[in-house]
Parts: C-alpha cells; structure tokens; sequence
C-alpha cells in the first residue's frame, strides 16, 4: 500500500487519480459489449444459448434457461439448517428497515378550482442481477429483492451466471426467501440484454438493479433509456478514518475485507496518526499471510490501496468528501462530530465496533450502493427505486381562464401559437 503525507506531491497526485476513477475504463468495452446486446435483441434465445456456449461451458436447451420448482425445492435441501435460519434473520432485518419507507405521498396542493397531487405506482416488472464469479453473493439476492418486494412491483425476475456444478443453493434458496419469481441461468452482458429487450424464455423488464463485472456494467449502461437502471456500480470500496483510539487490527481487517472482493477494489485509511498507519501497515501483512483470498486482496491493495497521513481529522473528512466513498468507516472517539461534516458516502459506519461487514449481511440498510465517487449524486437502492411519480393535474373553467393573460404570454415568447389557442377554445366567451 502506498504510504502518503499531505504536503507531498504524490498525496495530491493519488486523490486525482481518485476523483478520476469513474471514467477508467471509459468506452473501451462498449464496442464489444454493443455487439452482443444487439445480437441478443436480434436473436433472442438463440444467442443466449450461443453465449451460454461461449462463455460459460454449457450446452443449455431453451427451456433449460429457467429454473423449475423442483430444483428451487431441492436448493432448499442442500443448504445447511444453520445457514437457513441466518438467511431468514437477514431477510427479517432487511425488510424491517425498508419498510419504514412510506408510499404514502397523497397530500394535495389545493386553490379554489384547481387540484394538484402525485401518485406512487410501482414498476410492474424489475430484472436482478446477481454475480457469480469469484464469488457467490445471496445477500445482494435479499439486498435486490426485498425493497422491490416491499414497494410492490408486481413480478422480479433474476439472472445470474450458469456453472458446470449448477447455480449455488444459498442464491437459489436467498432468491425464493426473497420474493423473487422466476430465476435464469444466465450471466454477462447476454443477461443484461435478455431483461432489457426480451426474449421468447426471458420477459422484458422495466428496470435492472444488482452490481456485476465490467461488462455487465458497461451493458447496463448501454442499455439505459430503454430501460432503466439502479446505478452503473465499479469494485467495491472503503474509506476509514482513525484516530489512535481503535485497534489497528480492526483497521487492517477491514480494508482487506473489502479488498479481497475484486483486484479492483479501493481501501483507504485515513489518519492524523502516522505511528497507527505505521501499525496498520503491519498488520495489514501479518493478516494477508493467513488469508484464503491473498492474491486478490494484494493485487487491491497494491494497485489502489493508501493510508494517507493527514493534519487532522478536520482534513481527513474534506478527504471523505472528494473521495465520495462507497463505504466509509469513521472509526474515531466522536464519530458524530465527522457526521456534521460528510457530505458524500454510501453508507457509514459509525464507531470501532461497526465494520462494513455488518451493514453486508444482516444491519439491515441497503449494501448496493453508490461506488467510484457517485456518492456525490446518487444514493443507496431503496424501496423508492421500485415506484414512479405520476402527477395529477386539475383545474375548472374559472381557474384556468384565471392564469389565461400568463398563458398568452408564455405561448407568445416561446412562439407556439397552438399553445394558446387551447387556452383560449376553453375559456373564450362564445
């Protein structure tokens, strides 16, 4: 990991590169990935089974593309009793914090002859991808599907790549705890394409959410405008800021817990302490030596990885706030003054004892979040990603021959005569 003191030039030139890092891979798979959505929309099932060849090994028919009943019962009886009943903790603590989300948005905007409301209705159909590559995640299943479920999006249907050994029971079993509908075989870009477009075996969606590798990224982004999308979502990140007061055990823990997601992932501390960064420097070795995952979480924390030194905590969090962190710990004695100050997270936590790793699993907040500086401008999935506004417009005779003279002005500067000639059929007097 870099090791870097504010004042230094290579400090400076490493928060540049951070505040970069949205556009690192640019266009440079979109020519590729346009290929196969198009051959996708062209040719629907057939590619998809072409794909399936191609990338994954597996001679699929079509109506082997969606999972049946019987092979969700039998996921059921491969996961083992003790991982079920924490999967069903999850889905309990998941659901309890999103419904405090309320769709109750029915207050009027009321003047004499006019009525003005919103409605909330649900997406009818959303499209989940879950990843399974590197690693197998039943928890972005439950993080997905229960919001949507909550909102009341009448049909979820879930992609997620194939493999020779099958689809892992714990996404399987996450995916029926969660609500979710029908489950296909299929991943990468083809998938994306298949909810965006549709295919004879796949329906075609009004929204795709869940993260994915660069081409499921770069395919979620070409797809958008015919379809909508949560968030264009890069390699997981974290942000700690430390004072002296938490172990630096916890500290390494935790930035290589997010490390060794993806080579591409970000760890940052954060210190006004250079003896700590020191210490979490070691620890951070000592720790890789007994990790399963080292090569990963290495090539992370090498290729991104810092612990920046800074003058206080004051600068650390004008830091926070350029970075824009997906996950952003503020490992300090008075986290709740560092609160007053963020601008720009994902999700924080708050206080030694609250590593990311809880807000992944079971906290109960969302773990699909903004990465690569988004947080700027977009938030965490939610309930309220599932619905749409629709606005409610009423007006009698009288109000509108009340706003006639400011409609005719209007009309006049903008050059649209028919404009007010439908104001004026309505409230002329004949």
């Amino acid at each position: 990991m870099r090791f870097l003191r504010t004042g230094e030039k290579a400090f400076d030139r490493y928060l540049l590169e951070l505040e970069k890092r949205a556009a690192e891979d640019g266009g440079s798979l979109e020519q590729e990935v346009q290929s196969i959505l198009e051959d996708v929309r062209r040719r629907g099932d057939r590619a998809l089974l072409r794909y399936s060849r191609i990338f994954d090994g597996l001679r699929l028919q079509a109506e082997q593309l969606q999972l049946g009943a019987e092979e969700v019962r039998e996921a059921y009886r491969r996961v083992p009793e003790a991982l079920l009943g924490t999967l069903k903790k999850a889905v309990r603590r998941i659901r309890a914090f999103h419904q405090i989300w309320s769709r109750e948005v029915s207050k009027e905007l009321a003047e004499k002859g006019i009525r003005l409301t919103k409605l909330m209705r649900p997406l009818e159909r959303v499209g989940i991808y879950v990843p399974g590559g590197k690693a197998s995640y039943p928890s972005t299943v439950l993080m997905a599907s229960i919001p949507a479920r909550i909102a009341g999006v009448k049909e979820i249907v879930m992609v997620t790549p194939p493999h020779r050994d099958g689809i892992s029971p714990a996404i399987i079993v996450a995916a029926d705890l969660g609500g979710i509908d029908r489950i296909f075989r299929i991943g990468g870009a083809q998938a994306i394409a298949a909810l965006a477009y549709g295919t004879a075996s796949v329906p075609r969606v009004d929204k795709i959410v869940g993260p994915g590798n660069r081409y499921v990224t770069a395919a979620k982004r070409l797809v958008y405008g015919a379809v909508d999308i949560d968030m264009v979502a890069g390699p997981s990140e974290i942000v700690i800021v430390s004072d002296e007061k938490t172990p630096a055990v916890f500290l390494a823990a935790d930035l290589i817990a997010q490390a060794e997601h993806d080579e591409r992932a970000l760890a940052v501390l954060i210190t006004p302490s250079e003896a700590l960064g020191t210490r979490v420097a070691k620890e951070i070795n000592d720790q890789l030596s007994r990790l399963e995952r080292r090569a990963i979480a290495q090539a992370a924390l090498g290729r991104k990885g810092a612990i920046l030194i800074v003058k206080d905590l004051h600068q650390a969090m004008e830091l926070v706030n350029r970075i824009a962190p997906e996950h952003l710990e503020l490992a300090v004695s008075k986290p709740q003054a560092l609160v007053r100050r963020l601008k720009h997270a994902g999700a924080v936590f708050i206080g030694s004892y609250t590593p990311v790793v809880i807000g992944d699993y079971l906290a109960g907040p969302n773990h699909i979040l903004p990465t690569a500086g988004t947080a700027r401008f977009s938030s965490p999935l939610g309930v309220e990603d599932f619905v749409k506004r629709i606005n409610l417009i009423g007006f009698s005779q009288e109000a509108l021959a009340s706003f006639r003279e400011d409609l005719k002005r209007f009309t006049e500067w903008e050059g649209l005569q028919g404009h007010y000639q439908s104001v004026l059929q309505r409230t002329q007097k004949k």
